[in-house]
């Protein structure tokens, strides 16, 4: 084919056997189904011959369902396999008759042994229809096909059973000794196996070794799932870190979320402003997008959409699923934009490293396993307060109320209900809050 049709031209998709089985029905060539799909026409043959469905027997064509002979309506041999002697019934209607007369000659359809191959589009109707053994092209049963050969060609191993015995005779006695895979491989480079490859065979139990025999696997513990990743990646184009990056901002907030106990589904919702270190959270009935956008809309509501924006115009954020959906969270009650978010790379807290450290001083009054059940956002405010109130050695002994009251001013702070501590009185210990949970 051409170097100028678009796509690799590889596979054949679902799509594409839909619209071939519909130009087969209509009588189409496959000279115009290839045309139209930018393929050889040999490439829609070979589809149609490969995975072409068989139904050799179709009720009303004939009452022995396996006789193919052209001559079974009209032939009238008796015991034609000579192997009993006294038979009246008719060779015709015995399931041996093809395999034993010798004037045996199968019925074919000239449609089925060249172009199209298969009764798609066949003026005649299936019911009216002689021949016994038909076939028919399905574009979802082709593609059920195609996908299950593709699959099983990738299963099992490229080595021979006594390939495989060979390797194990070198590689299972060294494993006992206590060497690892890749001593072994390095030691051995006549086996012709990867260290992966070795790792993996060992896995699937295809050496007379283990992986119990290996010295530090049997240690590891399994590995976590993070199920609650976004799975839509769309929502990261133009958002990416390295985005972040490129606006060279000097200061902008980072937002988090912590989570309670098992026995609690509440989560706080954490903010913190890098230039000022002021730290905020708010109580979440359930870590959702809903619950995410219920608390940026009752901040600007209480704040004012122009004020909102000025103090989260950027925010840089994981990637949780309670934040897969930016764009609902950007726009505000009134279609205006709030606020624009990043995201950070996979496995990366560290690039937001400041609401990280803030939330080790939040785990100094509720430590990890600590249900937020009974917890309230007044108690929360009571925190966030403590903390902010707290000196910081970045700030050269300033507390981040002080500077941020500087910068956002009193009606800001006064709408986000902070408020400052006197130091003596400053508390980050589990006996802030009313109850010791």
């Amino acid at each position: 084919m051409s170097k100028y049709i678009p796509g690799n031209q590889k596979h054949l998709t679902q799509e594409d056997r839909i619209y071939i089985e519909n130009s087969l029905n209509r009588g189409f060539t496959f000279k115009d189904i290839a045309k139209y799909l930018c393929k050889d026409p040999t490439t829609i043959s070979k589809e149609i011959k490969a995975h072409r469905l068989s139904d050799w027997y179709h009720k009303g064509s004939f009452y022995n369902s396996k006789n193919f002979c052209i001559h079974r309506y009209h032939c009238k041999k008796t015991n034609a396999c000579e192997k009993i002697l006294l038979c009246g019934i008719k060779c015709t209607s015995c399931p041996t008759c093809n395999q034993t007369c010798h004037d045996f000659v199968r019925e074919r359809c000239l449609r089925l042994d060249k172009a199209p191959y298969v009764c798609n589009g066949c003026d005649k109707k299936i019911s009216h229809c002689t021949i016994a053994h038909k076939y028919t092209y399905n574009a979802r049963f082709a593609d059920r096909k195609y996908r299950e050969k593709s699959s099983d060609s990738r299963a099992g191993i490229n080595l021979t059973k006594h390939e495989l015995r060979q390797k194990d005779m070198v590689i299972s006695p060294l494993i006992e000794q206590g060497q690892s895979p890749y001593q072994i491989a390095t030691n051995h480079p006549e086996l012709d196996m990867s260290v992966r490859t070795m790792y993996s065979y060992l896995d699937k139990g295809l050496f007379t070794a283990r992986n119990i025999n290996l010295k530090r696997k049997p240690k590891f513990k399994p590995r976590k799932c993070h199920k609650s990743q976004i799975t839509d990646r769309s929502v990261f184009k133009n958002r990416s870190y390295t985005d972040f990056q490129s606006l060279g901002l000097a200061s902008f907030t980072e937002m988090d979320t912590v989570h309670s106990s098992r026995e609690s589904k509440k989560t706080l919702l954490t903010f913190y402003f890098t230039k000022e270190k002021l730290f905020l959270a708010f109580l979440m009935n359930r870590c959702t997008k809903g619950a995410v956008r219920l608390v940026f809309d009752h901040l600007e509501n209480r704040m004012g959409t122009y004020n909102f924006l000025s103090l989260f115009e950027y925010l840089l954020t994981d990637r949780g699923s309670e934040f897969g959906d930016p764009e609902v969270l950007e726009t505000g009650t009134y279609s205006i934009q709030r606020t624009s978010i990043y995201y950070c790379d996979p496995m990366r807290s560290g690039q937001k490293g400041g609401v990280e450290n803030a939330h080790t001083m939040l785990r100094m009054v509720l430590p990890k396993g600590t249900s937020f059940e009974y917890l309230t956002q007044w108690d929360v405010n009571l925190i966030v307060n403590h903390i902010n109130s707290t000196p910081r050695e970045s700030l050269d002994g300033r507390t981040p109320y002080d500077l941020a009251l500087e910068s956002f001013g009193a009606h800001a702070l006064k709408a986000l209900q902070l408020r400052r501590i006197a130091p003596d009185e400053v508390n980050l210990t589990p006996k802030l809050i009313r109850y010791n949970r």
